[in-house]
């Protein structure tokens, strides 16, 4: 029977081994796809210890919530063994990271952001949209996974298999899970100046085809408000850009010195 969890938690894809550095990783709105979770970390096997933090569908949490359960999370891993920690998150994911540096950035050694939702407030369009989905019959929102598809990711760009662990992780979001997230992003705020102070090193990742999110344009805002920023632009990705065959998060990390001394 599988283990019912009330709370966020860190789910484990792949064998734990706590001779390398903890990899934190966020997800987007799809918290619940572990098919999904275990595709996008699945090329940092043998360099990292992956951890996916994981919000169940029924939790309804504020953004301080849900960074206060990740901080514990993480430090009862430090506990457990010091090493270095990676945080990494995608979309949705990313604003709980911003949140959470603004509290306690001390516990990472470096920090990824990838097509960063923070920039939800800055499209009108999705603004407006997420006003309206409380309205939406039930029949029309489970519809609209399939008509997401071409703004989540560059189709011709995914295998069969991530197209299909990437529909089916878009259609078993509960509608409500979905209003009180979208209602997150769109009120998204986070104290600048304490990012400021960050001196990590950050890499930035934003995709060029996103049409989802101005991605490109935040990975450029957030370069300007954290010290020690980089940012890797792929050209030809959509928003989903870590299920895309030819997208190699470990690849990149190599190209930019981000991976472990």
């Amino acid at each position: 029977m599988a283990t019912m969890h009330r709370h966020p938690y860190f789910f484990t894809p792949f064998p734990s081994d706590l001779d390398h550095p903890l990899f934190v990783f966020l997800p987007g709105m799809d918290e619940t796809g572990k098919e999904l979770m275990k595709l996008q970390t699945a090329k940092l096997k043998g360099a990292f210890d992956v951890r996916c933090f994981v919000i169940p569908a029924d939790t309804l949490d504020s953004w301080d919530a849900l960074s206060e359960q990740l901080i514990s999370l993480v430090i009862a891993e430090i506990k457990q063994t010091p090493r270095q920690i990676y945080l990494c998150a995608e979309s949705f994911g990313g604003c709980v990271v911003l949140n959470v540096l603004t509290q306690a950035p001390e516990l990472f050694e470096r920090i990824i952001l990838i097509n960063s939702a923070s920039s939800f407030h800055r499209v009108p369009l999705l603004n407006f949209g997420s006003f309206l989905l409380p309205w939406t019959p039930q029949f029309l929102y489970d519809f609209s996974a399939i008509l997401a598809l071409p703004f989540l990711a560059q189709i011709t760009r995914l295998s069969p298999q991530a197209r299909h662990t990437l529909m089916k992780a878009a259609q078993e979001a509960p509608k409500q899970t979905a209003e009180q997230r979208l209602k997150l992003l769109r009120n998204f705020h986070v104290d600048q100046t304490k990012l400021e102070k960050i001196i990590q090193p950050v890499l930035l990742i934003g995709s060029q085809n996103d049409h989802l999110l101005p991605s490109v344009e935040e990975t450029e805002r957030l370069a300007k408000v954290f010290p020690n920023a980089q940012i890797v632009t792929l050209p030809d990705s959509g928003h989903a850009c870590l299920v895309e065959s030819d997208v190699n998060l470990m690849t990149i990390l190599q190209n930019t010195n981000f991976l472990p001394a």
